[in-house]
């Protein structure tokens, strides 16, 4: 006897999304069902991986995060071509550590300056932009780069309620898109979106991080809300939330003890570079299945194991 599998219907569809500029742009969004429902709807843009470049060489790494990097790590343009190139990023996160007030303050200029020299050297390569999160020198600095780089459709964030106006302007000006980010909360969510839309920057630009943190630390928080932004989304059909996701998997996952945790200081934990791998594995996994549509890793291993399993449940 044949088993009858039953099918949600929805009535809503998460706006698709360009990211870059010419033939190596990618898409994202554009889904009718839930993350991986493939026997219920649409679902024409897998989540796409994005790798992380720093502008400062990091000091505070887990020597299995390094050890990939060791030959770029002061070198932000030849470590951007290494995740393209040989790793096979599908987008660039190029992280501005170094302009942190707190440390080493690097100028607006001087950001804006190394991101044009990067997205020149990859042309076309799809870029993220990130900012420290210290609300008034990522609005400086975030307008800087958005000038500087005007037209290469870049994803600019974070972006927060405090700044949302100066970034945002920015945006719209020199052809960006954003990244609003908002503590975990579907409402807060929504209401920044709004306020995006209001100011007057297309919600088909703008893409949701409601923040997270790593496997073992508050990750089902994050996936709950995740997943009632995506039900609002799609069965209430509420178009302010009908956005996709990103989220910062990497820098989460290594600032883990676990993941940073020495053999020596912990031996049953079990060996250090596999477990750090597969805490940032197992975290970009869980938030793939809440909804993640852009996944910003940080280890080569990771984004490979992430690959293939994204690639087998698109293959069902």
């Amino acid at each position: 006897m044949a088993v009858e599998v039953l099918k949600e219907k929805y009535s809503g569809r998460i706006k698709e999304q360009t990211v870059g500029a010419g033939d190596a742009a990618v898409k994202i969004g554009g889904e009718t069902t839930l993350p991986f429902h493939y026997f219920e709807g649409e679902i024409p843009n897998p989540p796409k991986i994005a790798m992380e470049v720093y502008d400062i060489a990091p000091e505070d790494w887990a020597e299995a995060a390094v050890a990939p990097f060791k030959d770029v790590l002061n070198d932000p343009v030849a470590w951007a071509k290494l995740v393209v190139d040989k790793y096979g990023a599908d987008m660039v996160c190029l992280q501005l550590a170094g302009t942190d007030p707190t440390g080493a303050n690097k100028s607006a200029a001087d950001a804006a300056e190394l991101t044009e020299q990067i997205v020149k050297a990859l042309p076309g390569t799809p870029f993220i932009v990130h900012g420290t999160g210290k609300v008034e020198k990522d609005t400086e600095v975030l307008k800087a780069v958005a000038e500087r780089c005007a037209g290469s459709n870049l994803l600019l964030g974070p972006l927060k309620e405090e700044n949302y106006r100066f970034i945002g302007a920015a945006a719209m000006g020199y052809k960006h898109g954003v990244i609003a980010q908002t503590p975990i909360d579907v409402n807060l969510a929504k209401q920044l979106n709004i306020l995006l839309e209001n100011l007057g920057l297309p919600l088909d630009k703008i893409v949701i991080d409601t923040t997270t943190g790593a496997l073992g630390y508050g990750i089902e928080y994050t996936y709950s809300v995740m997943e009632r932004i995506r039900l609002a989304a799609l069965t209430a059909n509420d178009e302010k939330l009908q956005l996709p996701f990103l989220c910062d998997v990497g820098k989460e996952a290594w600032k883990c003890k676990e993941a940073r945790i020495s053999e020596e200081e912990s031996p049953a934990l079990g060996p250090a570079k596999e477990r750090g791998i597969l805490w940032e594995s197992m975290t970009a996994l869980s938030l793939a299945m809440a909804g993640a549509d852009i996944l910003v890793m940080r280890h080569p291993e990771s984004v490979r194991l992430v690959r293939e399993t994204i690639g087998e449940l698109a293959a069902r």
